[in-house]
């Protein structure tokens, strides 16, 4: 097993391993750990089927339902996906399936909105379009290290309000039911800093669910949130991947932030398949 660094900050090539196969724990600890240092971790070349890929994101933890509203949604996956499950051919742009994964395409850590936010999440490039389709991932452990230390001292100990009725209403207000808004996925608040408990490290924990600050008026949390976000995305913190088939990315949603980019779902065909892993508490009492 050897490592290739994808960027100055964060992210590396984990190469010499086969997912697909059993993996001992003695090179399974050592891809933890790298894990837990670069944040992002791609394997490429890797023939894996959604047994598989269960498999080796279970080596992390617990996986997460997917939201209803997702394609897949109740399932073990979250399909990113213009394929129609059952037919395989495209979907329709202006159908609801689709509306609902252009909110993929702001930055957001995925799960931040429930209660226990997830460890971290697995994709795997099923089917890749000949251009357009990359992810963009931000590293909010370099973020927040270039901040001012009064902005981080203000940081200290304040709570956000998530939500993922928030995210889909900057696409469509209409998106989700108040079944889904109330019951199903209400308003959580979380730390708007992490630390890894690993290596100590401190990241930013905002994005597309962050709503608010708790406890402040609405109008200046939002415009701290994006001032924040604006540091977060600067291009010296980011790395775009370029998929192709066979990739596997496993990313720490602790301390990165991450996106969709467009592609033309007219014509061509895209299939990627992400399990979640759930994480192990909440980050602040309800």
């Amino acid at each position: 097993m050897e490592l290739r660094k994808l960027h100055p900050t964060f992210g590396a090539e984990v190469q010499g391993v086969d997912i697909g196969r059993p993996i001992d724990n003695e090179t399974f600890s050592r891809i933890r750990n790298a894990f837990e240092e670069h944040g992002l971790l791609l394997f490429r070349d890797q023939e894996l089927d959604d047994e598989k890929q269960i498999a080796f994101s279970e080596r992390f933890g617990p996986l997460e339902k997917t939201f209803s509203q997702n394609p897949a949604g109740g399932t073990l996956f979250a399909r990113q996906s213009n394929l129609d499950i059952k037919s395989g051919e495209p979907i329709p742009l202006n159908d609801p399936r689709m509306i609902y994964q252009r909110a993929n395409m702001l930055w957001h850590s995925d799960s931040s909105f429930k209660v226990v936010p997830s460890l971290c999440s697995l994709l795997s490039a099923r089917v890749v379009p000949p251009e357009g389709g990359n992810t963009d991932f931000a590293d909010m452990r370099a973020a927040y290290d270039a901040l001012p230390q009064a902005t981080k001292e203000r940081l200290e100990g304040l709570v956000a309000e998530h939500s993922i009725a928030h995210s889909r209403a900057l696409v469509c207000p209409e998106l989700l039911t108040e079944q889904q808004k109330t019951v199903e996925a209400p308003p959580v608040r979380q730390l708007m800093v992490r630390t890894n408990p690993v290596t100590g490290r401190k990241a930013l924990f905002v994005g597309a669910h962050c709503a608010r600050v708790v406890g402040w008026p609405e109008e200046e949390g939002y415009a701290f949130v994006r001032h924040l976000m604006e540091t977060a995305i600067r291009p010296e913190f980011c790395y775009s991947h370029e998929w192709r088939v066979g990739d596997l990315i496993v990313w720490d949603n602790r301390s990165l932030l991450h996106k969709a980019t467009p592609y033309d779902g007219a014509r061509y065909k895209r299939l990627m398949q992400r399990t979640t892993v759930a994480g192990d508490a909440p980050t602040v009492m309800q």
